[in-house]
């Protein structure tokens, strides 16, 4: 059984799978720290966060701190619901690139493992956005207990043939 855990969340209910896992390697006094990383451009792209959906003379740092605080209450609520359990639960909310998070994070906790999930994409969407899970396994600062998303692989691979058709 493990001490010390980190497991990095993204919002989604497959990076919740890794709680289930975590749940069975920590140990009893063992301390699960949770993770959320949004990355967030240091400048407004409005493709990438609904911009125009905020107010013409909201500033982008009001974006910022909405993001920010959502996430906050989001891993908030999965920490309760841990202690709800037993579980001693520490939460962490960072701001920036996921993977570089990550790997920093465990290294600066000196964390006994990172347990995460992978959203199985494959193909041309992890060509255009990258493996979260595989930057960090190539810089591995402990062992890391990969939880695979098995149902994202199918619907990812169908949503990959219908973006190449398009």
């Amino acid at each position: 059984m493990l001490s010390k855990i980190l497991v990095p969340l993204d919002g989604s209910d497959l990076s919740e799978r890794a709680l289930e896992y975590a749940k069975q390697v920590i140990s009893p006094t063992g301390e699960i720290i949770l993770l959320i990383v949004a990355d967030v451009p240091d400048f407004p792209i409005y493709t990438v966060y609904p911009m125009p959906i905020a107010a013409p003379e909201t500033d982008y740092s009001t974006v910022l701190d909405d993001i920010m605080s959502s996430s906050r209450e989001y891993i908030e609520a999965i920490a309760n619901n841990l202690r709800l359990s037993g579980h001693r639960v520490k939460t962490l909310v960072e701001c920036g690139e996921p993977a570089v998070n990550i790997i920093e994070k465990a290294t600066e906790l000196d964390v006994a493992a990172i347990v995460m999930s992978t959203h199985g994409r494959s193909g041309l969407s992890k060509w255009l956005f990258g493996s979260v899970t595989q930057k960090v396994l190539s810089a591995m600062p402990c062992p890391v207990i990969v939880v695979p998303g098995r149902q994202a692989v199918a619907d990812t691979d169908k949503e990959d043939a219908e973006a190449v058709e398009a």
